[in-house]
């Protein structure tokens, strides 16, 4: 039977946030990030959780922390319960497979999107005024289709309310032209070599956001990575531009949510069952896909 985990309540260690989907417990200079089975969505965290999804959020990003490592190290030390602190063992039924320790960090607060199809905000902002990022493209762009190259579209992290997409000129404002640069060039190298790994197992990547720290002087990758929370992921065999995708992403929660009108204010909906295995079954699957085997 699997076990549903929406909230954490460790005795040992203290709670230092509790975010939309993760428990975040401070260990002094090391962090534990617990993804739970929580789902957000428009920036609210809805009551009805999805049972593995904190269990692929972790290690589908431990797969991909493994991937990216001769782009740019990252945050992660652990997510074998063996290995965590003595004070963490009497919860380790509870983190087994959610649980990530890590370096603690100064984050960044940017978040760094890639996009290689244009669809969500980009769409919105291209279909209004022919922009996108702040950045004019061609006329005859169609929804869901391709850019016709990646395209980098920064966006500031808002602890209240929804982030900012910013423009690159708004980026260099912010952590100055050099940092940004190197923002800039590494969310595109993570993000193709993720393109290719996820072309080869049935998917488009359509985008992805990263977020990086710095660990005393070095730059570093941090918080999750390609994951169906993070990216979104087409299935390649249906995708036709134009149409909107078969998505194996939280997408297909957010298409209910506008499917039934709700305009993101209480209350907040209850998922039906079938969207709930649905969704739980996508994750699952892209996991399966793109790690070559089933979640434990």
């Amino acid at each position: 039977m699997t076990r549903v985990v929406d909230e954490t309540r460790l005795t040992q260690v203290p709670l230092l946030r509790r975010g939309k989907v993760r428990d975040i417990y401070d260990l002094g200079n090391q962090l534990l990030l617990v993804a739970t089975d929580r789902v957000s969505a428009f920036d609210v965290v809805l009551p009805t959780p999805i049972p593995d999804k904190g269990c692929v959020l972790t290690q589908l990003s431990e797969f991909w922390f493994g991937m990216t490592t001769g782009i740019l190290a990252n945050h992660m030390i652990s997510t074998n319960t063996s290995d965590f602190p003595p004070e963490l063992q009497p919860e380790a039924e509870t983190l087994e497979g959610r649980s990530t320790l890590v370096k603690k960090t100064r984050p960044i607060e940017v978040e760094c999107v890639v996009r290689g199809c244009i669809c969500g905000s980009a769409w919105k902002e291209y279909r209004d005024g022919g922009t996108v990022a702040g950045e004019p493209f061609p006329p005859g762009l169609v929804e869901f289709g391709l850019f016709p190259e990646v395209v980098f579209t920064p966006a500031v992290k808002r602890h209240e309310g929804h982030d900012e997409n910013i423009s690159f000129a708004e980026l260099i404002d912010t952590v100055g032209p050099d940092l940004a640069e190197r923002l800039k060039n590494l969310s595109v190298a993570i993000y193709e070599l993720g393109r290719a790994h996820a072309g080869q197992a049935g998917f488009i990547l359509a985008d992805a956001k990263f977020e990086f720290g710095w660990d005393g002087d070095e730059l570093i990758l941090i918080d999750e990575v390609l994951t169906p929370d993070s990216s979104r992921y087409w299935v390649a065999e249906t995708w036709v531009p134009g149409k909107p995708p078969d998505s194996a992403d939280k997408q297909l929660v957010r298409d209910y949510l506008t499917s039934i009108g709700w305009d993101g204010t209480p209350p907040v909906p209850v998922l039906p069952g079938d969207l709930v295995d649905l969704v739980r079954s996508r994750y699952r699957e892209i996991y399966r896909r793109l790690v070559g085997s089933e979640l434990p």
